[in-house]
Formats: C-alpha cells, structure tokens, sequence
C-alpha cells in the first residue's frame, strides 16, 4: 500500500468522523468514549493533533510532562477541545486532506487513528458508523507488521493465536483461533476490551488476559 492511498483513506476516514460528530447532540459530546477518561469532545480535540501540533511544539509540551507521551497527548488532546463543538467540526473537515508523516508511527498512525477513534465514539452509542471493510484489513496487516509502533498494539497480545476475520477472507497466525468481524478484532487488538464480546473462539479468552 503506497503513501498516497494510505492518506487518501485517511482524508475520507475524518471526513467521515466529522459527519458523526456533527450528528451528535450537545449531551453527547460530553458523554463518555472507549478511550479511558476522554469524552467526546477531548477525543474530537485529539483528532486535529497530527494536522496543527507540529514537532516541534508536541516536544515542548513532551518536556513539560518529563516525556509521558500520554500524559503529553492527553494535555494536547484537552487543549484543542476548547472550542466549540461546531468549530471542532469545521476544523476537522479544513484539515481532512492534510497529510501527515509522524514520526515513529508515520502515516499509518493517523489512518490508524480515523478506524479506531470513529468506533471509540460510535460503539458506546450503538452507532452503525464504521470505516469500511478494506481499510479495517489493511489496518489490521498493519498492526500485525513488525514496523508497528507500540502505541497501537504489541506482538505478545497475538502471539500463539490464529485470528480469523468472518466478513472477509484474511487470517493470521497459527494455534488457538480467535474470530470475529474484522472491526472487532482491530479494536480488540488496539486495546478496545468492549470488543472482545464481539470476538469468539477458544483464543478468545487468551487474548482477553492479553489486554
């Protein structure tokens, strides 16, 4: 999968979140997501990192927080939640089409970002809204590569195991099988525990320890 396409699905998949989002009611954007201690607003914040927090300004704020990448995404993330719900919106659609290269988690990591995210928000409130099938097996070879950043998922949580897509041809792995909806097992694998209803098989509960 060459760059281009990979950012171009990119660029459809927050198009695609601002379409959520912008259906949201006031309630919502302040209820919960699958991300721990994020609402929606702070999870709709974090989407705009990658375009308008460059390098430079994510490594000063990482030595505020004596380099705690997380505690330094969170603080970003809380930070650019501040304007308005519809602001948020616009701003998500004026940055769609930017392309981003991250360093350690290259472009991978933001079109990581528009599957992953758009089901944090869309599952707690039994949304339909899901990225589309391919993109889901591509993150999903993508997160069983070896060049796969930590921040998404880590080879001990698949090792021993045979994932198995049921709505599409793909598998991985061999021993214990684990399967489900190829959504399902991307969200599983990137630390999602909710998914894991979705997910059946006598690997299943292996990876559920896993998590």
């Amino acid at each position: 999968m060459n760059r281009d396409d990979v950012q171009a699905r990119t660029a459809r998949g927050r198009r695609r979140l601002a379409d959520v989002l912008e259906g949201l009611g006031p309630a919502k954007w302040q209820a919960g997501t699958l991300c721990e201690g994020w609402t929606v607003r702070v999870l709709a914040g974090h989407l705009l990192q990658p375009m308008v927090v460059g390098f430079g300004r994510f490594l000063l704020a990482s030595l505020r927080h004596r380099g705690d990448t997380a505690a330094t995404v969170d603080s970003l993330a809380r930070r650019l939640a501040r304007p308005e719900p519809a602001e948020l919106v616009a701003l998500l659609r004026r940055h769609a089409g930017d392309r981003v290269d991250p360093p350690r988690v290259g472009p991978m990591g933001p079109f990581a970002e528009t599957c992953v995210h758009l089901r944090d928000l869309a599952r707690p409130f039994g949304l339909d809204a899901d990225a589309p099938r391919e993109d889901w097996v591509l993150l999903l070879d993508h997160l069983l590569s070896p060049g796969v950043a930590p921040g998404l998922t880590t080879p001990a949580r698949t090792g021993g195991l045979t994932l198995l897509a049921t709505d599409a041809g793909w598998r991985h792995g061999t021993g214990p099988a684990v399967t489900g909806t190829v959504e399902a097992l991307a969200m599983a694998l990137t630390g999602r525990r909710a998914a894991l209803a979705d997910l059946d098989g006598p690997g299943r509960e292996v990876l559920a320890r896993r998590l």
